[in-house]
């Protein structure tokens, strides 16, 4: 017969396993949705790519240094996928509006609107540590 902290002992790892399959599970799911081309053929993943792409050449040293300080608070494991959606954000707008270069303007309103309304709370603060006025980018929030 099993003692009774070993029998603890299979259960809290039988639950570990099942969190950690579920977690695991869920961000691959996430990730899978993304991929699902859209009515127009791209999914979100091949539009945010094609931005980046367009508008590769109109980023600056400068800009491309404010979007690495930006996402700096991020964890490092999820660092470079946040880049990469704020960049497809900012070039969307960038092409939308004809922009001839990348402007803290516009580096600043894709990072506002690619951000998860959940984290607007840190994103004001990180932007606050940068001394960047917030108060023309309310609309953005």
């Amino acid at each position: 017969m099993l003692d009774g902290w070993f029998l603890w002992f299979i259960i809290f790892w039988v639950a570990f396993l099942v969190f950690s399959f579920a977690v695991g599970g869920y961000f691959m799911f996430r990730k899978f949705l993304k991929r699902l081309p859209k009515k127009d053929g791209k999914s979100i993943m091949d539009w945010e790519e094609y931005y980046v792409n367009k508008t590769r050449h109109l980023w600056s040293e400068n800009q491309k240094a404010l979007l690495e300080e930006l996402v700096s608070p991020v964890p490092e494991l999820f660092r470079d996928v946040a880049r990469h959606k704020i960049a497809g954000k900012i070039g969307e707008l960038a092409l939308n509006e004809k922009a001839e270069k990348i402007t803290e303007d516009l580096v600043i309103r894709g990072y506002i609107t690619a951000t998860p309304k959940r984290d607007h709370k840190f994103l004001r603060k990180r932007l606050a540590e940068k001394n960047i006025d917030v108060a023309p980018y309310e609309q953005f929030f």
